[in-house]
């Protein structure tokens, strides 16, 4: 019949002072085994003279034992060394460094498995066990371990801190309630520590809402994903069919188009990806945060909990659900509608650089609005160089620097006739037109209009449907160097504040935002229009005899 291994245990041969295997096993009279050096060490330091016991059953020993080593013992801890069994299921128990140890053991210390606030101790399981079967521990209150303990006792009274002084905003103890702080607006810790859970359960509250906010606003930025991606399909199907009528004439610019809506497409599916990510992201932080706040207020621990509550981080403010703005679902139908208007004036589309329709296309912006900028830096990001058109110049204006400065002069200057030119007021639009976001500065000089107006104004005549600001195809501000106006269909609106000869100009084309600033050494707004734009937008500006406009280049 074969032998039946028998497992050896490892915890009976552990030195229960070090609790680590024995070495140079030894055993005193009362047949318990330590390590030679931990006996030793033991009784030359904790025991009195003349009198040593036993660390297990406490038996004494007069004299001193003289202690010989355990043979057999011995030949077992190696035995047990040489199985392989060191590592056994016992270790788990030790206190590793990110562990609490327990203030009790001796030599190799276990995992403490509570802290007492009374005893300011730690326990392993071993050792707590007191703490369940005497009376005298019933009161004690045990908490999660820790090791901080020590910040509960006042360093200066040497007394538990269990009050909260509301005036200094920390905890204190009994004494220092009627010594230093006396006078002051003092509770109990426990009393504190309710305020402040009612006040975190309101934090949370507030966390969870957003969440739900955020999750609601994903939920938005995805159907504008499927909208953009449904209409930019069905654009570049109407536009096949109309280019399919021109075929030989417009394969080239049938192309164009398709390749440009896709690449607009893209870029806004892109924006609304990446938007969203954010938002994600937004959300697992606040379900972090939730989480942290949770913890906090699950610690039992009431001057732990009033130690770490004003270390919390304040809640940054919500960047996202307010600025997420679903308009009606045109996108790219605008896109078909113009490819419709221009087969009329086929010689006239191939001839421009820059087509209506692919004009119309860039202007498909997902409204996920962006902050108005606020510095100059912020503004330059947007900055447009602006030259201006000879071919919209009334002949009293002379155009220098590149077409970027005007002059008004007394004498007509050399320009043929065309049917873009203003004949009466004396005004010039900017040869490229403006979408999306777009920033300019004018430097003038004299009384000049600065304008922003819609490429169908009229120019023939003397009538306010040619002229800036009188009429609802443009938006003027008025600058005479003492003062300024901002007039839009004949609705004049003065503006305050001081006067500057450098007027800067921001629009955001799909948010229909367009606004005046005074350009110094800060950015002063002078006048801010909301509303819809619905082509696009030319600047331009009407610059008085002797007069004089530049539109600057902007680094």
């Amino acid at each position: 019949m074969a032998q039946q291994e028998i497992p050896l245990d490892r915890e009976r041969f552990c030195c229960s002072i070090c609790l680590d295997l024995l070495k140079d096993p030894v055993t005193t009279g009362c047949g318990h085994s330590y390590c030679k050096s931990c006996i030793n060490t033991h009784w030359d330091k904790g025991e009195k003279r003349g009198s040593y016991s036993c660390p297990q059953c406490r038996q004494t020993f007069t004299p001193r034992p003289v202690l010989g080593k355990n043979t057999m013992l011995a030949d077992l801890v190696e035995e047990l060394k040489k199985t392989g069994l060191q590592a056994a299921p016992g270790d788990h128990c030790y206190a590793g460094p990110e562990d609490v140890a327990c203030d009790f053991c001796t030599g190799r210390k276990r995992r403490a498995l509570k802290s007492c606030l009374n005893c300011l101790a730690s326990y392993c399981e071993k050792h707590l066990q007191p703490h369940f079967q005497s009376d005298a521990f019933k009161k004690h209150k045990l908490v999660e371990p820790s090791e901080k303990l020590q910040e509960n006792i006042c360093s200066r009274h040497d007394e538990v801190m269990k009050m909260f002084c509301r005036t200094d905003q920390q905890c204190i103890c009994y004494l220092c309630s009627v010594d230093e702080h006396k006078g002051h607006d003092t509770v109990t810790a426990a009393a504190e520590r309710t305020e402040r859970q009612r006040e975190l359960g309101l934090r949370r509250q507030t966390i969870q809402q957003r969440v739900q906010d955020t999750e609601r606003d994903v939920k938005l930025l995805q159907q504008e994903e499927e909208a953009l991606n449904g209409s930019a399909d069905k654009a570049v199907e109407d536009s096949e069919e109309i280019f399919t009528e021109l075929i030989r004439l417009l394969e080239k610019r049938s192309s164009d188009v398709k390749q440009q809506i896709r690449s607009q497409q893209e870029t806004e599916v892109s924006r609304v990806r990446e938007f969203q990510e954010r938002l994600e992201q937004e959300i697992t932080e606040l379900k972090r945060k939730d989480q942290e706040l949770k913890q906090l207020s699950d610690t039992e621990d009431h001057n732990q909990f009033l130690h770490n509550y004003p270390s919390l981080s304040p809640l940054s403010g919500s960047t996202h659900s307010s600025i997420i703005r679903i308009r009606p679902l045109r996108n790219f139908e605008d896109v078909t509608a113009a490819v419709s208007q221009v087969r009329g004036r086929l010689l006239d589309i191939l001839s421009e650089t820059d087509t209506e329709i692919l004009q119309i296309v860039s202007q498909v912006d997902v409204l996920l609005s962006q902050p108005e900028p606020e510095t100059r830096a912020d503004f330059l990001r947007y900055s447009q160089e602006i030259t201006l058109d000879p071919n919209t110049a009334n002949k009293h204006l002379l155009l220098s620097e590149g077409n970027r400065k005007v002059t008004c002069m007394f004498e007509e200057q050399s320009y043929s006739d065309h049917p873009d030119r203003f004949t009466y007021w004396l005004q010039v639009l900017s040869r490229k037109s403006l979408t999306g976001r777009c920033y300019w500065e004018v430097v003038v000089g004299g009384v000049v209009h600065v304008a922003v107006t819609y490429k169908n104004i009229s120019r023939a005549g003397h009538s306010g449907e040619c002229r800036f600001g009188f009429n609802d195809k443009s938006w003027l501000l008025y600058c005479d160097g003492n003062s300024y106006t901002f007039c839009y269909n004949s609705m004049d609106t003065p503006l305050s504040g001081p006067v500057s000869s450098r007027v800067g100009v921001y629009l955001d084309h799909s948010a229909g935002v367009l606004s005046f600033y005074r350009v110094s050494d800060t950015m002063t707004l002078l006048h801010r229009v909301q509303t819809t734009f619905t082509h696009p937008l030319y600047a331009g500006v009407n610059v008085y005899y002797g007069a004089t406009a530049e539109f600057c280049k902007l680094e």
